[in-house]
């Protein structure tokens, strides 16, 4: 059996973006943490310093950052998102 990675999307309330990012990992039966940063200000802090970026979403598979949901949407159409989630 092969384990998943680690999923992490630094989200927030009324954010399309991370609604079709928490749809597309559903798609793909993949498992994920949602951090909402909007009721976390400390959480919102911390994604600033580990992405530089102050924007969400802000997604991670395991350790690697990839970005928002449209660098999401790319590693998909690619065919290396789900390289990822099988790695």
């Amino acid at each position: 059996m092969v384990s998943q990675p680690k999923i992490i999307i630094y989200s927030g309330r009324f954010c399309g973006y991370c609604t079709a990012a928490e749809r597309l990992f559903q798609s793909k039966k993949a498992e994920y943490e949602l951090i909402k940063v909007d009721e976390n200000p400390e959480q919102f802090e911390h994604m600033m310093e580990i992405t530089g970026r102050r924007t969400i979403p802000q997604i991670f598979i395991d350790d690697y950052h990839v970005g928002g949901f449209d660098d999401l949407a790319a590693l998909n159409q690619s065919g290396k998102l789900d390289e990822l989630l099988t790695a």
